[in-house]
């Protein structure tokens, strides 16, 4: 169906961004393509060495009422719980969210950081990209005609790491987030150096970003204000925001290493447990 309708075709998962988008006009869809009767789209497995996939169209709900998920994968709580209301949580998906490819996607640092893959299927065949580069532009990524997101894959937390997520909105009644980040780290043994640093940032770019540089400013380095502070450098150096109703280019600068410091504690606090 997708490959027969091609552009004019759009998957439906959640639908909790395509119908008010097609019925706003802001796409021309001629076809929603219901993907929940497809078990590998709504799948949630946790296998047993501790790597987890999410089919596509599961709903945030599903992910963060799971008790085994949201003890290993606690940054990924973090995001599927803001996502909307507790109503659109039970139909709006992580899939969708990355699938929209919106800059300020709630879980798509989440996804970077965590080190997550996308796995996709099409007339070609299916192939696995890395989710930090899914999104080529606002609204945009590498999905082709006929081809839709499956599900995703993150690989299994390693021993004391933490991950954490926070957003910054300006208002509560507008749920967009005027900076995110997400911050996964691991620590040596006696959770006093950092080891290994996955940190990414979202609304302050035409995409979501991976930042390696702020986690190389990590790796090697005592876990302390100093080295967390050349982490936010890192960031707020790779950022390129601009000025809208939102927030101020510099508010978005600063608010880059406010976030970036708040969630690199917050997972050194879990990794220690």
């Amino acid at each position: 169906m997708l490959a027969k309708h091609g552009a004019a075709a759009r998957v439906l998962a959640g639908g909790t961004d395509l119908i008010i988008q097609a019925r706003e006009g802001r796409r021309d869809v001629a076809v929603m393509v219901d993907v929940k009767g497809i078990a590998e789209a709504t799948q949630l497995s946790l296998a047993g060495d501790g790597a987890l996939r999410i089919g596509a169209a599961t709903s945030c709900s599903a992910i963060y009422h799971n008790k085994d998920v949201a003890k290993a994968f606690p940054a990924l709580i973090d995001s599927a719980s803001l996502i909307g209301s507790v109503q659109i949580q039970a139909r709006a998906s992580i899939g969708g969210n990355l699938c929209n490819s919106g800059p300020a996607g709630d879980s798509i640092p989440t996804l970077i950081a965590l080190g997550a893959a996308c796995h996709i299927a099409g007339p070609a065949g299916e192939r696995t990209v890395p989710v930090e580069e899914f999104c080529t532009g606002p609204s945009r990524n590498v999905l082709q005609n006929g081809e839709m997101l499956v599900s995703i894959s993150f690989p299994a937390p390693a021993a004391h790491s933490g991950a954490a997520f926070e957003r910054f909105i300006p208002r509560n009644e507008m749920d967009i987030a005027v900076v995110n980040a997400c911050s996964n780290v691991t620590l040596s043994a006696d959770g006093q150096t950092f080891t290994a640093a996955r940190i990414a940032i979202g609304a302050v770019a035409p995409t979501p970003l991976y930042v390696p540089a702020a986690g190389a400013a990590l790796v090697g380095q005592p876990v302390s204000d100093a080295t967390i502070a050349k982490a936010c450098e890192a960031a707020q150096a790779a950022a390129t925001p601009i000025t809208d109703m939102r927030g101020s280019v510099e508010q978005r600068h600063h608010l880059v290493g406010v976030l970036v410091r708040r969630t690199i504690n917050k997972a050194v606090k879990r990794a220690r447990g």
